[in-house]
C-alpha cells in the first residue's frame, strides 16, 4: 500500500476543487451547438468539406433489449483481425515484429478459422542483408507465412515493422479468403490502414518512407479488397473499438470555437450520453438505450487520402473516386460508457437500404454482446497472441537468431509469473 487514507482523501479533495472550477454541464450545450450549427456540412480551414451528412442529420436512440432481439439483416457475418508479438529489438541490430491474421465466421466455420497468414517484418542497419521471402505454407496448407525486409529508417524502426507486419497480414488474409464472405465482412478496426496513411503527415522520414513500394502495396491491398466486395455486391465495414480521430474538433477550433474536447470521441460521447439533469454521477446515466448518429462522409485527417481530393497513396483506383470515401456513424453504449465508430466505403452506404441494414446489424450485435460484434470478437480471439505466447516466441527467436532481445526494466517488472 503506497497511499495512506490521508493521501487518498487529499487526492479526492483535488478532484472536488477541479470539479468546482470546470463546468462540465456547459460542454453538453457546446456539443449541441456544434451539432446543430457546424456539421451540415463541416468546413475545414481551407474551405474544404471535411464532414458531410449522408441522408438526414439526426441523433437517434433505440431500446437495448428491443434491438438485441430484432431479426438481423445479415444471415452470416465474417470478422477479420490481426495480432502481433509487438516490436522486438535484438542485440545484433535486428528489429522484428510478427503478425498473424485470422478470419472468423458467425455461424462458425472451423475450417476457415484454422487458416492463418503470418508476416514477419525485419529492420536491420546491415545494407547487405536481403530478407524478403515469398509466401510459404505449412500446417497442411492452412498456414502461410513470409518474411519482408522493412525500408531503412534512422528512427521509428519499431513502429515501421509493427505497421507493415500488421497490415500486410490483415490485408492479404482478407484477399485470400474474400470469396468465403457471402453477406458481410467486419474488419476489427478501420477499413483502411490509417497508421500507414498518417505517415505522410508525421515526421519527414516517415513521409519519405510512405513513397516506398512496400507501404504503397499494402494500401493497394485494401483498395483491391474494396473493389472485390463492390464487384460482388457484398458489404464491407470496419468496427473501431477505440476511435482516436481529432479532425472534427480541430476543424471546429479552426472555425473559431473554443472546443473543450480532447478528440472526436470525447465530443460524440458528450453529445450522445444521456443523464438526469444536474446529475454527474454514473448512477444518473440512462442505460436503457443505445444512442447513435446518422452516417457521415469523412474527408479530414487520414480519411482525406481516400476522399475525392486525395490520391489514395498513389494507388490506381478502378472505381469512381467517391466510392472509396470513408463514411461512418458512431454509437454510444451507456452500460460501459464506451463509444464505437463504424466505417464503410461510401460505395456501400450511399444506398439507403444498405445503410439501414448495416446500422441495424451493428446496433443489434452491440446490444446483445455488450461490446463488439461476435464475429469481431471471435476474430480477435483467433488472431490474438497472449502475453505468455509472446514471451515464448521471443525466446525461440533469440535462440534461432543467436542473439538476445534488448530488455528494459519494464520487461522484467511487468512480466507474467511463470
Amino acid at each position: 500500500m503506497t497511499l495512506d487514507p490521508v493521501h487518498v482523501d487529499g487526492i479526492a479533495d483535488l478532484a472536488t476543487y477541479l470539479a468546482k472550477h470546470v463546468d462540465d454541464d456547459e460542454h453538453v450545450d457546446l456539443a449541441r451547438t456544434v451539432w446543430e450549427q457546424y456539421l451540415d456540412p463541416l468546413y475545414g480551414p481551407g474551405g474544404d468539406v471535411v464532414l458531410e451528412p449522408l441522408g438526414e442529420r439526426r441523433l437517434r436512440s433505440v431500446d437495448i433489449d428491443d434491438v438485441a432481439l430484432v431479426e438481423r439483416p445479415f444471415e452470416t457475418v465474417h470478422g477479420l483481425d490481426s495480432g502481433t508479438i509487438n516490436p522486438t529489438t535484438f542485440k545484433n541490430g535486428i528489429v522484428l515484429d510478427v503478425a498473424q491474421a485470422a478470419m472468423a465466421s458467425v455461424p462458425s466455420d472451423l475450417d476457415l478459422h484454422r487458416h492463418r497468414s503470418i508476416v514477419a517484418t525485419t529492420h536491420a542497419n546491415d545494407t547487405t542483408l536481403k530478407l524478403d521471402e515469398p509466401w510459404r505454407r505449412r500446417d497442411e496448407g492452412y498456414c502461410r507465412w513470409r518474411i519482408i525486409h522493412a525500408p531503412r529508417v534512422s528512427r521509428y524502426a519499431e513502429g515501421v515493422v509493427h505497421a507493415l507486419s500488421l497490415y500486410l497480414s490483415e490485408s492479404t488474409h482478407a484477399l485470400e479468403h474474400a470469396e468465403a464472405v457471402d453477406d458481410l465482412l467486419v474488419l476489427d478496426g478501420p477499413v483502411y490502414p490509417k497508421e500507414l496513411l498518417n505517415w505522410r503527415n508525421r515526421d519527414s522520414e516517415l513521409s519519405e518512407l510512405s513513397r516506398e513500394a512496400k507501404p504503397k502495396d499494402i494500401v493497394g491491398n485494401y483498395v483491391r479488397l474494396v473493389e472485390s466486395f463492390v464487384e460482388r455486391d457484398v458489404p464491407l465495414c470496419g468496427f473501431v473499438k477505440n476511435p482516436a480521430s481529432k479532425h472534427l474538433v480541430n476543424a471546429v477550433r479552426d472555425r473559431g470555437m473554443d472546443a473543450p474536447w480532447t478528440d472526436d470521441t470525447a465530443f460524440f460521447t458528450r453529445l450522445l450520453e444521456r443523464r438526469a439533469v444536474g446529475n454527474r454521477g454514473t448512477e444518473g446515466r440512462d442505460t436503457s438505450e443505445l444512442t447513435f448518429t446518422n452516417w457521415f462522409v469523412s474527408r479530414g485527417g487520414s480519411d482525406r487520402a481516400f476522399s475525392t481530393d486525395g490520391d489514395a497513396y498513389g494507388v490506381e483506383r478502378e472505381l469512381d473516386d467517391e466510392q472509396y470515401e470513408v463514411a461512418f456513424f458512431v454509437l454510444y453504449d451507456p452500460r460501459t460508457d464506451v463509444l464505437y465508430r463504424v466505417e464503410s466505403p461510401t460505395a456501400f452506404v450511399r444506398d439507403d437500404d444498405v445503410r439501414r441494414r448495416l446500422t441495424t446489424q451493428i446496433l443489434s450485435s452491440v446490444a446483445a454482446t455488450r461490446g463488439p460484434p461476435e464475429a469481431v470478437e471471435k476474430a480477435d480471439e483467433l488472431a490474438r497472441i497472449s502475453a505468455r505466447e509472446k514471451i515464448a516466441l521471443r525466446r525461440k527467436l533469440e535462440e534461432n537468431l543467436d542473439s538476445d532481445a534488448v530488455r528494459q526494466y519494464d520487461d522484467v517488472r511487468w512480466a507474467p509469473e511463470e
